[in-house]
């Protein structure tokens, strides 16, 4: 039975995919450490989350039943610390949380949430929405998010994973508030390596060597790019599968070459909607200061800046921006499509060896005298004795 579990929950776009990247990179030295991150592939805590919550998610949900009930198996069977962290339980619901964190045994349980700034997470959200094959504008999202009834399936899930008290008061309602950890996204500006240090402290990984060198990352994108994928989502909704989808479109083209236009405008909110994002923000900072959870950082670094970023309409994008953004596009579609095609013809020509191999073991004499043989026998008694018979001196395949 573990001592200790540490249950990441969220917030998504908040440094999660740089933590578990290095989390599973380094589960054999977290072992020796007496931490356990159970892991067989890098995604397989996010599988587990599919499962507690039985989300649909693009053919996924299939290979993800009864990943949660391993990962909380390998969890009880482990006497040290462990760690489940994925940002989408935090959209889990109250039974949901009941079963989970009863599954985990008795372990002392910490909830641990990161979270950043609402103004800087509205677009990004968005913007995830559009990484995940989704058409919305960023004139319906907002309208969406903005909506007091929250009926939309858009506004619905916004909410579920990124108001703050709310998902504490779910998630950490039964623990004390010593228990129960807020991870504060630094403001722009501050040393790289400050979010990093935040999680280690609050994870318990100080003093580790850990390996950080090839993470993966969740980059985001600029105005025309993220319209660009917009477009190119109505494009092939309909005829790409969710399994090509993911990694020709939102690895290929979003994570590895258009989250690299770093020149292109920035994604940002409009006044009236940062006005209404800083005034929420500050009551919910007021809120969680009043319930004394453990805040590694400064709950303020949830207070939007007051000064407002220049506002770029993604819906109304400058077309040449957009244009040249779908050069890039397909200019490594092409390069892929390259690399595809060699590699086709390099086991092309395996195959045509391998055949050209067999043809020239047939022609060998032994060959040819065995096939005699086995013709004469066909027609008689003799054929099972010599099958007999070679079946027990050939050397196994």
């Amino acid at each position: 039975m573990s001592s200790k579990v540490l249950l990441h929950v969220g917030t998504p776009k908040t440094g999660t995919s740089y933590l578990q990247d290095a989390l599973f990179l380094n589960r054999k030295l977290l072992r020796a450490h007496g931490i356990l991150y159970p892991a067989d592939r890098f995604d397989g805590h996010f599988l587990g989350a599919l499962d507690l919550m039985r989300l649909p998610w693009g053919g996924l949900e299939t290979e993800a039943v009864g990943a949660w009930d391993r990962l909380a198996e390998q969890v009880r069977g482990w006497s040290g610390t462990a760690i489940i962290s994925h940002e989408i339980l935090a959209h889990a619901s109250a039974p949901q949380i009941e079963r989970a964190l009863a599954s985990l045994g008795d372990a002392e349980m910490h909830v641990i949430v990161s979270a950043r700034d609402l103004v800087r997470q509205i677009p990004a959200e968005w913007q995830e929405n559009v990484k995940h094959r989704r058409v919305i504008s960023y004139g319906n999202f907002l309208e969406a998010i903005r909506d007091p009834a929250r009926a939309t399936e858009t506004g619905s899930w916004f909410w579920a994973v990124q108001e703050l008290p709310d998902i504490l008061a779910r998630w950490g309602g039964t623990l004390p508030a010593s228990q129960v950890h807020v991870i504060t996204v630094p403001k722009p500006g501050s040393p790289r390596t400050l979010l990093w240090e935040r999680f280690t402290e609050t994870f318990g990984l100080g003093g580790l060597r850990l390996d950080l060198q090839d993470e993966r990352s969740n980059p985001s994108l600029g105005v025309p790019e993220t319209a660009l994928m917009r477009r190119i989502n109505r494009a092939v909704n309909d005829v790409l599968p969710p399994a090509d989808y993911r990694p020709l479109v939102r690895e290929l083209l979003a994570h590895q070459t258009l989250s690299r236009r770093t020149t292109s405008p920035r994604l940002a909110v409009p006044a009236d909607v940062h006005a209404w994002a800083s005034e929420l923000a500050g009551s919910w900072v007021t809120a969680l200061r009043e319930r004394g959870y453990a805040v590694t950082g400064d709950l303020d670094e949830l207070l939007p800046d007051a000064t407002v970023a220049t506002f770029v309409d993604p819906d109304n994008p400058k077309e040449a921006l957009v244009n040249n953004a779908a050069l890039d596009a397909i200019k490594a579609l092409l390069l892929e499509n390259a690399r595809l095609r060699h590699d086709e013809e390099r086991l092309h020509q395996e195959v045509r060896d391998r055949d050209d191999a067999l043809r020239r073991a047939y022609l060998r004499p032994s060959y040819r005298l065995r096939e005699k043989a086995v013709a004469r026998l066909e027609g008689g008694r003799l054929i099972n004795a010599y099958r007999r018979a070679r079946g027990r001196s050939s050397r196994s395949a």
